[in-house]
């Protein structure tokens, strides 16, 4: 979808918060955050040991048509954003597999953990809030009490909904 179009596809879903999508019955929810600060932490030895065995075991389940996939090496970090919406005050750790990636990518690019880091900071708490971002947010059947950051949009924040 061009850039143009974006904002007003994806404004006629927004939710004023994941509380109003889980009063209408949604588990999946696109919200504006305000007042937005990602901020990472660095992740312990025993978490980070945990996760790569977890992907270990992903990496082993393939099936006959499949090939054999490479165990991923979890981030260091736990990413994670604090933010306003509706309903209040939020904090919650970024699940979305792109900031991780976008953690490796910047690591290549840039040379240095602290660099990259910086380049994240730049772009999430700077770039982003400026021009405009949708948090996706959901929840599993299983727990629906529980939301998650799914996901960060960069969408032009145009001010206003789209009238159609």
């Amino acid at each position: 979808m061009p850039p143009k179009d974006r904002a007003p596809f994806l404004n006629r879903l927004v939710s004023a918060s994941f509380k109003e999508a889980e009063a209408a019955g949604r588990s999946l929810a696109l919200i504006r955050p305000r007042n937005t600060r990602f901020y990472y932490k660095p992740k312990k030895p025993d978490e980070l040991e945990q996760e790569r065995r977890i992907y270990a075991d992903a990496a082993r389940q393939d099936s006959f048509f499949d090939e054999r996939l490479t165990a991923l090496e979890p981030s260091p970090y736990d990413f994670r954003f604090k933010f306003e919406d509706a309903a209040g005050q939020h904090d919650c750790a970024n699940g979305d597999w792109e900031a991780h990636a976008m953690f490796f990518n910047g690591l290549r690019r840039e040379g240095s953990e602290r660099a990259t880091l910086d380049w994240m900071n730049s772009t999430f708490n700077e770039e982003y809030p400026r021009r405009g971002m949708l948090f996706c947010l959901g929840n599993m059947a299983k727990r629906p009490q529980t939301w998650q950051l799914l996901g960060v949009l960069r969408v032009d924040d145009t001010g206003q909904l789209a009238l159609f």
